[in-house]
């Protein structure tokens, strides 16, 4: 069974990618991730406060003894958290992407578009085949224009494809008033793929405690619904790759994903439950799949169920929604 694809014209032995999780924390796990036969890594995302306390830490070394010690004005440290943050992360991007045999994609999360260009050129530097921009951005100042939110994420992406030569995937969030049109403006300004979709991990409250808790939970299946319907929405209509992100937990997750038009499924949770070995469940899945439907590759299924060319797309995603609901009035539930 041919599973080989093609993703921001990086070659892969196959559509599943890991993304970036504490899987990938560590070489040891990065190798295990490739020995399961993913098809990618995304490394763990460096994050642009990471950069900043890199950044202020570095001014404080240098100018705070200079207040005491004359001599101090020669002095520059070399290395600063050379065993923590921005340094570290550069030193495990380069060591995985020699110990592994397949494309390791470097992960920045960031809200602003300053700060990243040096980074970025870094981890071209380091040996990441492509870099994915993860922009976090939830605007908590009711002021702020939908139009500005939108222009951030043109910006982060023009300032770091202005800063390497590697390909850029831009993984946003589903919160727009037109994703659709987010996703055609991205594509316009040059992002290689786009990553649909991020999920906002938002901290939770303890009423017993009082108290702001840690609000991190793995996705689950129905999650992927809504990914699915963009990605079936966007295909053809944008030059750039589609990956899939979020809900993908068996092979079936997987062919669905496929039959929608995705170019590659990105999954984490379901490896953080049942650890890298479930990639090679995954991948052994589809492929008996796709032998029991007579498919030869992945390229013959791959987007077979997205939305026609010709098809009125908001004509298309209300008929669905009114399939939909006319079965629930129905009884027609899932177990």
């Amino acid at each position: 069974m041919n599973l080989e694809t093609s993703y921001m014209g990086l070659q892969l032995r196959n559509p599943l990618v890991a993304s970036a999780s504490p899987l990938s924390y560590t070489l040891d796990g990065i190798r295990r991730l490739g020995e399961a036969g993913v098809g990618a890594i995304v490394l763990f995302s460096l994050f642009e406060e990471q950069l900043r306390e890199e950044e202020a830490e570095r001014a404080r070394l240098v100018e705070g003894p200079a207040e005491s010690f004359a001599e101090a004005l020669d002095y520059v440290p070399a290395v600063v958290k050379d065993d923590a943050g921005p340094g570290r992360y550069l030193s495990l991007l380069e060591r995985a992407a020699a110990a592994v045999d397949v494309p390791v994609i470097a992960s920045l999360n960031g809200v602003t578009p300053d700060g990243w260009t040096g980074y970025a050129r870094a981890m071209q530097d380091a040996g990441a085949a492509a870099i994915e921009l993860n922009i976090y951005y939830l605007p908590g100042d009711p002021l702020i224009r939908g139009s500005d939110v939108e222009q951030r994420y043109i910006d982060v992406l023009a300032h770091v494809k202005d800063a390497v030569t590697i390909p850029i995937a831009v993984k946003l969030s589903p919160y727009f008033s037109s994703t659709g049109e987010m996703a055609l403006r991205l594509d316009e300004a040059g992002a290689d793929a786009l990553v649909l979709f991020n999920r906002f991990l938002q901290p939770d409250i303890d009423p017993e405690a009082l108290a702001i808790v840690p609000g991190v939970t793995l996705s689950s299946a129905v999650e992927a619904r809504l990914p699915r319907t963009w990605i079936a929405l966007l295909r053809g209509r944008v030059r750039a790759a589609l990956a899939a992100s979020t809900g993908v937990e068996d092979p079936a997750d997987v062919a669905r994903y496929l039959l929608a038009g995705a170019d590659v499924v990105m999954t984490a949770s379901a490896l953080l439950r049942h650890g890298p070995g479930h990639a090679t469940v995954l991948l052994e899945g589809l492929s008996a799949w796709m032998a029991r439907k007579g498919f030869r590759s992945v390229d013959e299924l791959r987007g077979m169920l997205s939305v026609p060319a010709s098809a009125d797309r908001t004509m298309y995603e209300r008929a669905g929604y009114v399939t939909a609901l006319r079965g629930a009035n129905a009884g027609v539930f899932e177990p």
